[in-house]
């Protein structure tokens, strides 16, 4: 399979990172005469390794063995027309890759989950049940003074989130942002030195194992709401010191509490997540707090936005019954894979080529990245060309306030996963 490569080597102005959730859409690449691109500025290592990845002359494959692409997408539909349970997962993909995702499960009877649902449940578990007061991301850059971090050092997951969104030189309600504070608390390994304010100011940090956020968070929780906490140390952290962040807390004008799901790895965070959201709750009596839940790599909000603007649910959600189904717990890949209540396995992957599917015994179809490598070849894997990269698209930021359009910055002979979901769905339908 070849490539065109009609676009003319150029500097390329105000790209936008499909693939992180702060959709950053400042960077500047430079695209050579053979369509490869490298990043110019600004530094951000998950951008300069997405834009500067090799091309790949993929081919679609059935069984490990190159085919046509009409060939495969043949196999694929035989594969779905005998199936009972299909199951489309991974789901990486931007507003009009999941819009056919989400037209082929209904005609197909499929079931959706997300590869970062186990992380975005916690939040979205927390949202049906109590709701929340969370802020965007531009609120955060214009009016936070103080910006408490719960469990993670955030630039593991974005890492230009402080050059962004804190220490941006300009903001419309804050004076001087060099001044923000920065407290982390709970985990022991956490890289403070993002959180170096352009003065030198070091964050504070409030250390514990990981496992214990949950109690040190239910005690701040109390301390906040003015009952008594009958102990002199939680998880390590004196309860002196979750006194003096309580009063800094209601000190604050505009006070955020940020975290990641992905982060809080223990059983039941939902819980942790919800004490959280207890705090702001209880700091906006006297001033103004608010939740940034981080999420939005691989395309997960956006997924479960588009899922829920067309079925009324987020991932996890399935039609097998005729109609929107969902249950965060049922409708798990894993537990479906474990289970055996799945007979194909569709998996969507469109930006990062090392998210590969879960082992199983079931028929597997990839769609996805075309520099995608396999220890086992799937039944049938078609390469697709990648949006905001060699397709045009949309994608949500992390705080779902934002939809950014995608630039197609080169040419390929690769179909969209729309193209290749519609024809799927097309011969479904002519059967």
């Amino acid at each position: 399979m070849t490539q065109s490569t009609h676009f003319p080597a150029a500097t390329l102005e105000a790209v936008a990172y499909p693939a992180d959730g702060l959709l950053s859409d400042d960077l500047k690449l430079n695209r050579d005469a053979d369509g490869n691109l490298s990043l110019e500025s600004p530094p951000c290592p998950k951008s300069k390794t997405f834009f500067g990845r090799p091309r790949t002359n993929a081919a679609p494959a059935i069984d490990g063995q190159p085919s046509t692409l009409e060939a495969a997408i043949e196999k694929a539909t035989a594969l779905f027309r005998h199936a009972k349970h299909p199951l489309l997962g991974g789901l990486a993909t931007d507003v009009y890759g999941m819009r056919a995702v989400m037209n082929l499960a209904e005609s197909a009877g499929a079931t959706i989950d997300h590869m970062n649902s186990k992380s975005s449940m916690k939040n979205i578990l927390v949202m049906q049940n109590s709701g929340w007061y969370i802020t965007t991301l531009s609120e955060v850059k214009n009016r936070v003074d103080l910006l408490l971090v719960i469990g993670t050092d955030i630039v593991s997951y974005f890492p230009r989130f402080f050059e962004r969104v804190i220490w941006n030189k300009e903001a419309m309600f804050t004076e001087n942002t060099a001044e923000r504070e920065i407290v982390y608390l709970g985990g022991r390994d956490l890289n403070t030195t993002p959180g170096v304010s352009p003065t030198g100011k070091q964050p504070d940090v409030l250390p514990c194992d990981l496992d214990r956020v949950p109690e040190v968070l239910a005690a701040l929780r109390a301390i906040v709401a003015g009952k008594p906490l009958k102990t002199d140390n939680v998880a390590g952290i004196s309860r002196e010191a979750l006194e003096k962040l309580a009063e800094r807390l209601k000190a604050a004008k505009y006070s955020v509490i940020a975290w990641t799901g992905s982060a809080l790895d223990f059983p039941h965070a939902e819980l942790s997540i919800q004490n959280i959201v207890g705090i702001v709750q209880e700091l906006n009596k006297t001033t103004r707090s608010a939740g940034l839940p981080l999420s939005g790599n691989d395309g997960d909000v956006t997924a479960y936005n588009v899922s829920t603007w067309i079925s009324g649910y987020p991932f996890r959600n399935s039609y097998r019954r005729g109609y929107p189904d969902y249950d965060p717990y049922h409708y798990d890949t894993s537990r479906l894979l474990a289970e055996g209540e799945t007979d194909v396995l569709v998996w969507i992957n469109s930006f990062n080529p090392e998210r590969l599917p879960p082992k199983s015994n079931v028929p597997t179809i990839v769609i996805g990245h075309p520099a995608m490598q396999f220890e086992q070849a799937p039944d049938v894997f078609i390469p697709i060309a990648i949006p905001g990269l060699e397709a045009n698209g949309a994608q949500f930021r992390s705080d779902s306030s934002v939809t950014l359009p995608l630039r197609k910055l080169r040419e390929t002979s690769l179909p969209t996963l729309s193209d290749v979901l519609s024809s799927i769905e097309s011969a479904l339908k002519a059967a």
